[in-house]
């Protein structure tokens, strides 16, 4: 059995275990759960359409702090396998270069099903990480578009990777994902197209500023390293600054009362309720809510 306590130590195998206790809702791991001495450490969400460059921008982000002797967690939320729900695309195939440094720690999750980008597990799984000895943790998200809202409320930074050809399609994005990110990164900023692109992102940026913060506009070209330092800066300098939690109470409140729904019909069995009504239907009138009320009384 892990212990929250090792999660404080440098110890990778206990750390991986406690993730799976916690994703397989093993024996025991409600109340690993609520013995965890979670940190404030900060939570970078990178999200963005596919083809933004987000796995290689994490990986130059990991390459600059891991120089300068961060230690760093990645969670890759991938969608899922339609055969056993589990993440298509697994920590060797993202960040080869990696994955035997002993600075970083990566994990793949599967969005099962999650409009939001998600996992339905992920909040757990961040709760842990931020127990361990990490300095920054990364959250790639699946990115799925616009419904991709939930890493506002869970990340404290959250970065939207754009790319020059998406510039056709920013008056669709903006209605969406625009409107929570923190920073504005044009990845792949080398290509045809960029300047005009940033230039509108520049303009985006300055309508939904507030008096403590405007969404900076990073031009990055992740596979070369360029614009990460630059990066960096803009994520410490958002880190600093006092957040008003309100996405993330939200989001936490939801989770709560996920959390409360599944403990308060624990003991109530999905298959004894399928047989139960199978043979109810077979009578005249079957009213389900009288039938529900037998479980709510």
């Amino acid at each position: 059995m892990v212990l929250p306590s090792q999660l404080a130590q440098f110890n990778p195998r206990a750390l991986a275990k406690a993730i799976s206790l916690v994703e397989n809702e093993g024996h025991g791991y409600q109340q690993f759960l609520q013995n965890l001495t979670i940190r404030k450490v900060p939570v970078i969400g990178i999200t963005g359409p596919p083809g933004a460059g987000k796995s290689t921008l994490i990986s130059a982000l990991a390459n600059y702090l891991l120089a300068q002797n961060q230690k760093i967690a990645v969670i890759a939320v991938d969608p899922s396998s339609p055969f056993n729900k589990g993440a298509l695309m697994g920590d060797r195939i993202r960040m080869t270069e990696h994955f035997l440094h002993p600075g970083i720690f990566i994990r793949s999750m599967s969005s099962r099903g999650s409009l939001g980008g998600l996992s339905p597990k992920i909040i757990e799984v961040t709760d842990v990480l931020r127990s361990a000895w990490f300095d920054y943790i990364f959250i790639e998200t699946v990115g799925v578009g616009q419904s991709e809202v939930e890493i506002a409320g869970l990340a404290d930074t959250t970065i939207l990777t754009l790319v020059p050809e998406a510039g056709d399609d920013i008056q669709t994005i903006k209605s969406g994902v625009m409107e929570i990110a923190d920073i504005y990164v044009l990845n792949k900023s080398d290509r045809v197209g960029s300047a005009a692109f940033y230039k509108n992102l520049k303009a985006l940026a300055h309508t939904h500023a507030t008096a403590e913060w405007e969404q900076p506009v990073v031009k990055t070209v992740a596979s070369q390293q360029q614009g990460i330092a630059e990066l960096v800066e803009a994520i410490q300098q958002h880190s600093s600054l006092f957040h008003k939690p309100t996405h993330k109470a939200i989001l936490l409140a939801e989770k709560a009362i996920t959390l409360i729904q599944a403990q308060r019909t624990n003991d109530i069995s999905f298959e004894k309720m399928v047989r139960e009504i199978e043979v109810a239907l077979g009578q005249q009138n079957f009213n389900l809510y009288q039938y529900v009320s037998k479980y709510t009384l």
